[in-house]
């Protein structure tokens, strides 16, 4: 089958990049022909909060990335959706998780789908965002017209999506395993990597920084007088997406330099695998969210976590089984869950929970999803 991804990819970084070439790869493996149309403008400049939208590691081997287009130029969306609909793909997947993207994406599978042979598909990240801005409810409806089907990570997209769009097809799948990172190391390797102390207790905050994922709230937590007592401490890693001052102040109020370990930045590919090696517990304080691919880079390096019950976060991590379900905005039940962790020395049994959990989530399954929500259209 020839099959088309549209969405971003190398040399464009972060998760959902790296969840498209994973994609591509799990096709390939089941011997179809795979193409990725990605951007050669994602963000304007302007709108993009970080540090840059492109990575440095190298370019992922055997995978057909096309970088053409344009997220702000209507003419580029008709130049290339009308050279896509002529080369007749049997599936094409969008990656939908902005409305930002809604009137590119949009256009270009409306093209897509009038050449009556190919089935327009998306996996959808979020379809409600956590940060709304307006224009938000047209620019998601515009593009979920053009989609004869959609795949949800989370059953709480699904929800959503069935508030736009009741009678399409859809269907659920978790979010697969991030396994491009490389394999498990010992705790010990990693730590002398990250120049990190042998016996400190360390939790691990990562990915980039916003109001929506907690930090706030996560650094308010590690005040707790028996989390200080126990020297835990917290290795934020990650680029922050908007002013760090808030958190700064958090930290001087409470006193907590000593208990934390800032590495604040994008991390590198090939980096990743240390920090969560090194650590012990994974923390997602998220006060929103729809499903996380930090959940599944630490399901990957077989690594407990604390989420909080927000969006599908909980459908992935069975309380007091692989890690801890806490309610959203509330620090004193984070650190309780910390406390736990480590006075009842939980660490080993979450970890073999974890081994047994994460064969949920296979790429086989997102593939066998995709083409059952194709014979649906």
């Amino acid at each position: 089958m020839r099959i088309l991804i549209v969405g971003p990819a190398h040399p464009l970084r972060g998760g959902i990049a790296a969840l498209n070439e994973r994609l591509a790869y799990a096709l390939l493996a089941e011997d179809h022909e795979v193409e990725i149309l990605s951007f050669h403008l994602q963000y304007p400049s302007i709108l993009f909060p970080g540090t840059s939208q492109f990575t440095d590691d190298p370019v992922p081997n055997k995978l057909r990335i096309s970088p053409k287009l344009n997220s702000v130029n209507p003419l580029n969306w008709f130049n290339v959706g009308l050279e896509y609909q002529k080369k007749n793909y049997d599936m094409v997947i969008f990656r939908y998780w902005l409305p930002f993207m809604g009137p590119c994406l949009g256009t270009i599978a409306h093209l897509l789908a009038q050449n009556k042979k190919t089935k327009v598909l998306a996996i959808t990240d979020n379809i409600i965002p956590h940060e709304k801005r307006i224009g938000d409810t047209i620019f998601t409806k515009y593009f979920l017209s053009a989609c004869q089907g959609i795949v949800a990570m989370s059953k709480s997209v699904l929800e959503d999506f069935k508030q736009f769009e009741p009678t399409k097809p859809n269907l659920y799948c978790p979010h697969p395993l991030y396994d491009t990172y490389g394999k498990v190391i010992p705790k010990n390797e990693a730590r002398k990597f990250l120049n990190l102390e042998e016996n400190v207790k360390y939790i691990l905050f990562f990915g980039f920084i916003r109001a929506y994922k907690g930090l706030d709230i996560l650094l308010e937590a590690l005040a707790d007088e028996r989390l200080k007592a126990q020297n835990v401490q917290l290795i934020i890693a990650g680029e922050y997406y908007e002013d760090p001052e808030k958190y700064e102040q958090i930290i001087q109020n409470y006193d907590l330099e000593n208990s934390i370990i800032r590495r604040m930045q994008f991390i590198p590919e090939a980096e990743v695998k240390y920090y969560f090696c090194a650590t012990d517990l994974i923390t997602q304080p998220y006060k929103t969210a729809t499903q996380s691919g930090v959940s599944q880079i630490a399901y990957h390096f077989n690594k407990p976590m604390l989420v909080t019950d927000v969006g599908g976060l909980a459908e992935l991590i069975p309380h007091r089984k692989v890690g801890y379900v806490v309610p959203p905005k509330n620090a004193q039940e984070i650190s309780e869950a910390i406390f736990d962790f480590y006075a009842h020395e939980r660490e080993n049994e979450f970890i073999e929970n974890v081994k047994l959990e994460k064969q949920n989530y296979s790429w086989e399954r997102m593939t066998k999803t995709l083409f059952e929500l194709a014979e649906q259209v």
